[in-house]
């Protein structure tokens, strides 16, 4: 593992070669963000199945995933396809054949995991940037449409919270609702809580309705921080929840579809 530290935080990156055995088909393997251990409280992060066990497609801490990956369009037998950030993959066992090469660079408070794939008429520049400073930690990406398709680029972080006592999940700066579910409800305050107690492992799933538009920043309930600053660079195109009896996590999705000499940007931002 790979780590980013100072005086307040330290920060536990998987290592794209060591930690393979941690990897599958489901999150980037640049940049994933493992744990996040604060020097007084000790470990922040949590995950569906922490601390008890950890598995390649719960995952746990603050992964990202580009949902979207390229297949054949001239062979819908072909199982295989390029997953963004993570190699080749057969479909049809959901195995990693081939994972990414990352370059990784360790510069003091920023470790930058850099990367070119190319599948058929796809190929593109990836780089995955991590910069911790006091106690704000910004994760990044880049990409730069190398090849003659358009690259469709659908792409989520997926941080795991451990619950809050009093049963409150997040807020945000947008108009949200929350529609009508078994396992959250609007509360007076203004944040997402849980209801129905206890949840099991499975958990729930809800996809919030919102006002598009605004760049979206959330505040997040924490048992040991009190509450955790979240701002994403862009306005989300799909804004689902999800939570279980371990942790609770927000999807704020990026979507662009990438021509041809396209380059694009995009943050997320934990302030701890």
């Amino acid at each position: 593992m790979i780590t980013l530290n100072n005086a307040n935080l330290n920060v536990v990156v998987l290592d794209p070669v060591v930690d393979q055995a941690r990897f599958g088909a489901r999150y980037c393997t640049g940049g994933y963000i493992y744990q996040i251990t604060d020097q007084r409280y000790g470990d922040l992060l949590s995950g569906p199945t922490y601390p008890s066990s950890f598995n390649w497609f719960d995952g746990q801490g603050f992964p990202d995933s580009f949902r979207t990956h390229l297949s054949d369009p001239h062979n819908k037998d072909n199982p295989m396809e390029l997953g963004i950030g993570i190699g080749l993959i057969n479909r049809s066992n959901n195995q990693v054949t081939e994972f990414c090469k990352w370059d990784v660079i360790d510069e003091r408070d920023t470790l930058r995991f850099v990367t070119h794939q190319t599948y058929l008429d796809w190929s593109f520049d990836l780089t995955r940037e991590l910069r911790l400073v006091h106690r704000t930690l910004r994760s990044s990406t880049q990409i730069k449409n190398t090849g003659r398709n358009t690259l469709p680029v659908f792409w989520f972080p997926h941080p795991f919270f451990p619950l809050y006592e009093s049963k409150e999940c997040c807020k945000c700066n947008i108009n949200i609702s929350v529609p009508e579910s078994v396992g959250f409800e609007m509360l007076g305050n203004g944040f997402i809580g849980q209801k129905n107690l206890p949840w099991d492992r499975r958990g729930h799933f809800l996809e919030l309705v919102y006002e598009p538009g605004l760049a979206l920043q959330m505040l997040q309930k924490h048992p040991k921080l009190g509450l955790v600053a979240v701002t994403c660079s862009y306005s989300p195109s799909y804004f689902p929840i999800w939570g279980n009896r371990n942790t609770f996590s927000f999807e704020p999705y990026y979507k662009n579809d990438m021509a041809a000499d396209a380059e694009t940007l995009w943050s997320v931002t934990y302030d701890l």
